[in-house]
């Protein structure tokens, strides 16, 4: 998980969730209150998970958590490939600008079913609009939601999410870990089965979240950690992360909840650095994704006991204490996932080990706080050796689950957990 550290990030996230006009819905970065969109389609954003005029509620069936450093793109189609959660048969889009410094245009989005590399089936093709107009400027520091559009969206499919970016933005909010090939081509082809002259990248830029209306649906849980959540060293392309992994469980199970990945390779709970720290960006993240009823709180604590200057076992403790209160307080209820060995890392420590310790103590202990337990450490440590990973699970580095090791981690996951 300690694979990369970004450039520090010190804009503190403050979400709100409000409800403004009748397709788009508006927040200020700085608590100034609603704006309503203009004609020519500017909006900014945070999604509602209020019923609309069909009187469904919407839930997040795909997320990211977004950070700064992103690429730049001019008078180019972006078509970034997504895996759902859950389906349904209305779906809007959500585009960040949450990090940029200039006003993000976009333009001609268009969902339709992905078939492989850069190709879709256009017949599946749905135009996507904000505020009735076919394009969309995002204010630097705020975020987009689309009107609802038909579209049939499957359960645990894969969605092309196809954009024209007429102007230049010189670095696109992003994620920096697709696990995943993304497409961009010169021109506006949005509307095309094929990019002609595409080229890949393996990040998501500006899109951050896709919502969908299912009648059934029963919520969506937010997976907020670090690398191993993010799907670090799970086989490239193939969606074998522990939260994908999970939706595969609950959708063979007949349920319908979304699942949100909210991992961000190198994050960590407690520092700023590869995204901001799991505390400055629960809010954002967690808190204000679309129909959200659970959290898992799973991996990012391991990056701090790995830093130069480690906080201690009661320190992390303090702080995951504080996403505890801070997920009640919001009527969500928190999932604690102790933490897996990493003894045989270039960064393990007694010290780091004793924070280990003292962290899946308080997360197993009576009085904690937490909803649940999700005994992660227990699923992938060596029984004989408990502070390494069981060999069948470690993908080689020590660190991160292999693709069995991240099917371990889903299936500790008790589905029960999932009900109202």
């Amino acid at each position: 998980m300690n694979w990369t550290r970004k450039t520090t990030i010190t804009v503190a996230a403050v979400v709100a969730v409000l409800v403004v006009a009748v397709v788009v819905f508006v927040q200020r970065g700085n608590d100034d209150g609603p704006v309503t969109a203009s004609p020519t389609g500017q909006a900014s954003a945070q999604p509602s998970a209020q019923p609309s005029a069909t009187g469904t509620p919407w839930t997040g069936t795909w997320a990211v958590a977004v950070q700064n450093g992103g690429p730049a793109f001019e008078r180019q189609t972006v078509r970034q490939i997504i895996r759902t959660s859950i389906g349904g048969d209305v779906v809007r889009v959500r585009l960040s600008n949450e990090f940029g410094s200039d006003p993000l245009v976009v333009s001609a989005v268009h969902l339709a079913q992905h078939l492989n590399g850069s190709t879709v089936d256009a017949s599946t093709n749905a135009h996507v609009t904000f505020g009735g107009n076919d394009s969309v400027t995002v204010p630097a520091g705020q975020t987009a939601v689309s009107d609802p559009a038909d579209f049939t969206l499957p359960a645990g499919g894969d969605v092309a999410v196809s954009a024209y970016v007429p102007q230049r933005i010189g670095s696109a909010t992003q994620h920096a870990f697709a696990n995943r090939h993304n497409y961009v081509a010169a021109g506006n082809q949005a509307a095309k089965a094929s990019l002609s002259g595409a080229r890949t990248f393996d990040n998501y830029a500006f899109l951050a979240g896709v919502d969908v209306q299912n009648p059934q649906s029963e919520g969506a849980v937010v997976a907020l950690g670090a690398s191993i959540t993010d799907g670090f060293d799970s086989t490239f392309g193939e969606n074998r992360r522990w939260p994908d992994q999970l939706a595969r469980r609950l959708i063979a199970a007949g349920r319908n909840v979304g699942v949100l990945n909210a991992g961000i390779s190198g994050n960590q709970l407690t520092k700023d650095g590869a995204g901001q720290s799991a505390l400055n960006r629960f809010d954002r993240d967690v808190l204000a994704q679309t129909g959200v009823k659970w959290v898992v709180f799973s991996d990012a604590a391991i990056n701090d006991l790995g830093d130069g200057n480690p906080p201690s076992g009661e320190q992390l403790i303090a702080a995951l204490q504080q996403l505890i209160q801070r997920s009640h307080d919001a009527g969500i209820k928190i999932f604690c996932a102790t933490l897996t060995p990493y003894e045989g890392t270039d960064y393990w420590s007694e010290q780091g080990e004793a924070g280990r310790d003292a962290v899946n103590d308080f997360i197993k202990a009576d009085g904690s706080g937490c909803d649940a337990v999700i005994d992660l450490d227990a699923a992938t440590h060596d029984t004989a050796d408990p502070t390494r990973y069981n060999a069948r699970y470690d993908s080689g580095d020590h660190l991160h689950p292999n693709d069995a090791g991240m099917e371990a981690i889903a299936a500790a996951v008790d589905l029960e957990l999932f009900r109202s």
